[in-house]
């Protein structure tokens, strides 16, 4: 789990936009990149998914994980829009919030 948590911040949570409580990570900076920036952040994020399942996670909880992730990789595609999106919409913190209360069951 630790490990699960450690990738979710360097993904989601990594940086403090100056002047601002926004914090953004890797996923929204590799998402600038059109096409392949997106691409990375959803392997990045299946790699998560993947961990969960490791961790115990019922299909469910990873059906709700995919659908996340699906929807970051769907809207964060469109070129502007999708990246102020990705920003403010934390797949992989969701996807952790979602893991954390399943196992905590």
């Amino acid at each position: 789990m630790a490990r699960f948590e450690r990738l979710t911040h360097f993904l989601d949570d990594a940086f403090k936009v100056p002047g601002t409580n926004l914090r953004i990570g890797w996923d929204t900076l590799i998402g600038i990149v059109p096409g392949l920036g997106d691409m990375i952040s959803a392997t990045l994020s299946g790699y998560l998914i993947y961990e969960a399942k490791q961790l115990g996670a019922s299909r469910w909880v990873l059906a709700r994980m995919i659908g996340n992730v699906a929807l970051d990789s769907v809207l964060g595609a469109i070129p502007l829009l999708g990246d102020v999106f990705d920003a403010f919409f934390k797949s992989n913190r969701r996807n952790a919030r979602l893991l954390k209360q399943h196992l905590n069951r």
